[in-house]
């Protein structure tokens, strides 16, 4: 987690996003994630290049004419917000076909690893294309890397994921194995999830770098940023989309709620929660984004009280009763915490600011699982089975 120096990232300085940018001041203070800037919008330009030595001030400007004014986005803007509806819906879709299709008999590795990776490698590729798209549309950008990305990888899932294998819960019953194999098992889901999703993020930014440039002179000779009527249509057209998850819910098969369509209706708020937190929260601390790490951490808390509720002894639940725990679980919870983010902000933070925001987000997250899931357990209170019907 050092500043972008290591041997294998391809990544010198992750650039201004919807997720992460660098504030544009002499002190290149991080004001991190799911935002462009604040005050009175986002300014999605960049940081001025420097003028290189032999070149005159007036050659400089005269250069910097040329590239297209890069239009100021406001954070709540109408375009932006509702862009991370469906952005939010197909980054929840993409989260549970990858975990289906990665769970499987003899799977060598656990399926949220996969999850954790593509959206990150998702997320850098964006950060590397930044420009670009920001160039053509800064509202698509913004709902790729906060809506996206942040609903594709979930961080309070990992955090279960790595409870549960420390207190050998992974099945129900357990393994019978020593405590030394279940301590094993927990740093193996919690390091490789981190390492990979680091990984990912560096190759993502290093192989759409290399297009950038070809992309950006594309862009440049388009005719320009879509109309105000193609913003409208595109604004209907995202808003029809979060909306028909409502029918889809009563319409498809009653088997469909647990596994997807009761989850795709908390996509969306748990999506714009956290970014309307990381909008008002990040610009508060420079070295620990308290945005993500509050949006985090409250997906944690409420994702262990949705395990323990699913478990009560108090009864057997009802159908819907059981989809709407597992849809707060994979939809509010998955789509308000997010993977891509953290990585993104421990690879542009410097060394010791990264470990500490890195490690306090975890033991934060931890901390979470034991208080709920721990006493509920120590209790009494749950089965190890879900107790849906």
């Amino acid at each position: 987690m050092s500043r972008l120096s290591s041997p294998i990232s391809p990544i010198t300085q992750l650039p201004p996003s919807g997720d992460v940018l660098l504030e544009r001041v002499t002190s290149r203070a991080v004001e991190t994630p799911d935002v462009q800037a604040e005050r009175e919008g986002i300014d999605l330009g960049g940081e001025q290049e420097p003028t290189p030595v032999g070149v005159s001030r007036r050659a400089s400007t005269i250069s910097s004419l040329r590239k297209p004014p890069i239009r100021v986005v406001k954070p709540f803007d109408f375009r932006v917000i509702t862009l991370i509806m469906p952005s939010a819906v197909f980054g929840l879709l993409a989260r549970l076909g990858l975990d289906a299709l990665a769970t499987y008999p003899g799977q060598s590795i656990f399926p949220l690893a996969w999850v954790q990776a593509a959206g990150c490698f998702a997320m850098g590729g964006l950060l590397g294309l930044r420009e670009p798209i920001s160039e053509f549309y800064p509202e698509l950008y913004i709902a790729l890397t906060s809506g996206f990305c942040g609903s594709l990888t979930t961080f309070s899932s990992w955090q279960l994921d790595v409870f549960l294998a420390w207190s050998n819960k992974t099945t129900p019953g357990g393994y019978s194995r020593i405590w030394i194999y279940d301590i094993m098992d927990g740093l193996t889901r919690l390091l490789f999830t981190l390492a990979i999703s680091l990984a990912a993020l560096s190759l993502g930014f290093k192989i759409t770098t290399e297009t950038a440039p070809a992309l950006q002179r594309l862009v440049r000779k388009s005719k320009g940023p879509p109309s105000q009527l193609t913003h409208i249509l595109i604004s209907i057209i995202s808003i029809l989309i979060y909306v028909l998850t409502i029918p889809m819910y009563f319409v498809l098969s009653p088997s469909f709620r647990v596994k997807a369509t009761a989850a795709l209706l908390f996509s969306f708020p748990g999506a714009f929660l956290r970014y309307f937190l990381s909008v008002h929260l990040n610009k508060l601390h420079t070295t620990i984004p308290p945005g993500t790490l509050t949006a985090n951490t409250l997906g944690c808390f409420l994702l262990a009280a949705f395990h323990v509720l699913e478990r009560s002894k108090g009864g057997r639940l009802s159908g819907t009763s059981c989809a709407m725990l597992v849809g707060l679980s994979d939809g509010f919870c998955g789509c308000l915490t997010t993977v891509s983010t953290y990585a993104a902000e421990l690879r542009t933070l410097p060394r010791w600011k990264a470990w500490r925001y890195g490690l306090l987000s975890i033991v934060l997250g931890q901390i979470a699982m034991v208080l709920v899931i721990g006493s509920a357990e120590w209790s009494g209170a749950v089965h190890e089975r879900s107790t849906c019907i």
